[in-house]
């Protein structure tokens, strides 16, 4: 009779299987893609609707000076709330190395009008000479068809 020895330690795989771990980034990628262009505009305002609204490219850069206002009138340069006394230095201080120096303005429909154009002033006292406001399409009216007999 004869004896079957078994040599386990010569069938050892010693390699690192990283299909899961790059199957966990790519899921992990795909969701910071997605979250990503949401966290953008921190500062929530429900735009005006407007009929004739053109695009702006410009406003979705990554260094775009926005300027948002609020329902409750309180005035954001980014992320960061400003009173209306400093917005004009704050602008002055981000553009000044720039050669586009435009500011999107971000109004809530319900904001006060007065707080709008009183952000306006400040920006442009700063010399910030091009302003331009965000808006929101509105959607097209559907054609209305009449009663085939009238």
């Amino acid at each position: 009779m004869g004896i079957v020895v078994r040599n386990e330690g010569s069938k050892v795989n010693s390699d690192i299987n990283v299909t899961p771990m790059v199957d966990v980034m790519l899921v992990l990628l795909i969701i910071f893609m997605v979250i990503t262009p949401l966290l953008e505009n921190k500062v929530q305002v429900d735009l005006v609707h407007s009929r004739n609204a053109i695009p702006m490219e410009d406003a979705s850069k990554s260094d775009a000076e926005i300027v948002a206002i609020t329902r409750d009138n309180k005035v954001f340069l980014g992320q960061n709330e400003v009173s209306l006394s400093q917005l004009g230095q704050d602008v002055q201080n981000d553009l000044q190395n720039r050669t586009n120096k435009i500011v999107f303005f971000r109004a809530d429909a319900r904001s006060g009008y007065g707080t709008v154009m009183d952000a306006i002033d400040a920006v442009r006292t700063a010399g910030v000479q091009q302003v331009a406001m965000l808006t929101d399409q509105q959607a097209a009216p559907v054609a209305q068809t009449s009663p085939a007999g009238e």
